[in-house]
């Protein structure tokens, strides 16, 4: 059971450090001479590196607020997982835990999604995905397959 436990857990923090990377990394579309997040975009020129402000744009900051939620459900997921370790009844399941990881995931699904479908208006057309972008969808599965196996493990002494 404890083997159990560890290995939940190891999934749940890694789904949570790919979420925060995902988010905080400015690797979100890559060019030659450009990078784009959802913070900022920069552009490397011969005197340096300028970066602007992402657009105010209501589908980046849709994005930027999605991103933010995922990280808040699976950190308040791991939370209420150690919370209800110790108070849960025997037989007793994780079913809010599971709830707010499953939440985490359709967070970020929605996200990247937008992000997709948007970022032609934002971002050049030569320019690629880049790996922050990656680990979002990577983040994805991750917190799906947690928040499932919450929902259906059940509490042994």
């Amino acid at each position: 059971m404890l083997l159990l436990l560890l290995g939940i857990v190891f999934l749940h923090v890694a789904a949570l450090v790919l979420l925060f990377v995902s988010t905080i990394v400015s690797e979100w579309t890559t060019g030659e001479t450009s990078t784009s997040d959802l913070w900022s975009n920069c552009t490397t020129h011969v005197r340096g590196v300028s970066c602007n402000p992402a657009s105010t744009g209501e589908w980046i900051q849709a994005v930027q607020a999605l991103m933010i939620l995922s990280i808040i459900f699976s950190f308040l997921s791991l939370f209420l997982f150690f919370c209800q370790l110790f108070t849960l009844q025997k037989g007793g399941r994780f079913f809010l835990t599971g709830a707010f990881q499953i939440l985490a995931s359709l967070f970020v699904m929605s996200g990247a999604i937008i992000y997709t479908v948007m970022s032609p208006e934002w971002v050049p057309e030569k320019d690629n995905f880049g790996y922050s972008y990656i680990l979002a969808w990577v983040a994805l599965p991750l917190a799906l397959i947690s928040g499932l196996i919450y929902v259906i493990l059940r509490k042994r002494e």
